[in-house]
């Protein structure tokens, strides 16, 4: 493999919900389109963080990457390896290379097995490690992520939420993976406690050189932690940058719409928003073309009869929308599509 080849690469991801109807005999009525030819790729000890509002299919996403559940289609390229194709044989030896923190801490953790359990249950279904050596593991993880070894005979319910995800987190590095996805890792978590457990994430990716798909909704989080951004809106990509270039310049109205939305420090620093019109459109029935042109202020004709794809228009800057040239602080010259 070459080096220069990104760890992850995910191209025309797509995941259907069908919906069904009928009491004795069930028929497919319609499809919920939650994710929707998504392509992206992370490097090696990268960060892409993954931001949207809710039910746009961040978190579909980032189980389908890691085929927790199955795609509809598309591919997703582990390390050069297809991981949609592979035999479950094949599939089970690649889970402990690519790993996740849950959303819920809580809901996370097996409320029947100690701490020792929960961390160690990866080296045990690899095998190779004996009893002692298992033991000594988890108190050495629980002490990489901050927590004491007595906590490893402990249960889950008698932690705070910051110290169950500090325990998810020391599951998910134990069998030594090489890419992480981070879904809503720190939502449920108090402000000086996400802190902290962003630090963790920093260091353990130094430490350990991990990738990470960072999902969140807090877009200050995401500008923290990531190097490049992409931005989703109804089960599409629709654009995406290095961090600096995104928060400084961004290309797409909804993205524009969404740092706009970002509470400001001081009443004084007030800027004028961008104000969104329309409700939402269902992902059952998604509208035509650009799926926010029902929504967006510069929305032309072309807007509902074409989908933009998703293209580069300055290096390293993708974005999916036909005007994508105009709506920045510099216009991009060279000829639209």
């Amino acid at each position: 493999m070459s080096a220069r080849e990104p760890l992850l690469s995910v191209t025309g991801l797509t995941k259907h919900f069908p919906v069904r109807e009928g009491l004795v005999v069930e028929r497919e009525v319609g499809r919920v389109r939650a994710v929707d030819d998504v392509s992206f790729t992370i490097g090696h000890g990268e960060t892409l963080g993954l931001v949207g509002e809710s039910g746009c299919g961040k978190s579909t996403t980032g189980r389908l990457v890691l085929r927790l559940i199955e795609a509809t289609g598309g591919s997703v390229s582990f390390e050069g390896r297809d991981v949609l194709a592979l035999p479950p044989a094949e599939l089970r030896a690649l889970r402990g290379a690519m790993q996740i923190v849950f959303q819920d801490p809580y809901g996370a953790l097996d409320p029947r097995m100690t701490v020792e359990d929960i961390i160690t249950e990866p080296l045990a279904i690899q095998g190779g490690h004996s009893g002692p050596q298992l033991a000594q593991e988890a108190r050495r993880l629980l002490d990489v992520v901050g927590l004491a070894s007595a906590h490893a005979r402990r249960y889950p319910h008698e932690f705070s939420g910051g110290q169950r995800q500090r325990i998810g987190i020391a599951r998910a590095i134990a069998p030594k993976p090489k890419f992480i996805v981070c879904d809503e890792a720190v939502s449920a978590l108090d402000v000086s406690v996400q802190a902290q457990i962003v630090n963790l994430l920093q260091d353990l990716q130094q430490e350990m050189g991990l990738s990470y798909l960072f999902i969140a909704h807090d877009l200050a989080v995401v500008k923290h932690i990531s190097d490049r951004v992409a931005v989703m809106y109804l089960g599409h990509v629709v654009e995406i940058a290095g961090k600096r270039d995104l928060y400084a310049d961004p290309r797409h109205p909804y993205t524009q719409a969404l740092l706009d939305a970002v509470p400001v420090r001081h009443p004084r620093l007030r800027r004028k928003r961008a104000r969104l019109t329309g409700e939402i459109p269902s992902p059952l029935d998604p509208p035509p073309g650009c799926r926010f042109h029902r929504r967006c202020p510069l929305a032309q004709a072309v807007c509902s009869a074409e989908r933009p794809l998703l293209r580069e228009i300055l290096p390293g800057h993708q974005v999916a929308c036909h005007f994508a040239e105009t709506t920045g602080k510099s216009p991009v010259t060279g000829p639209k599509p």
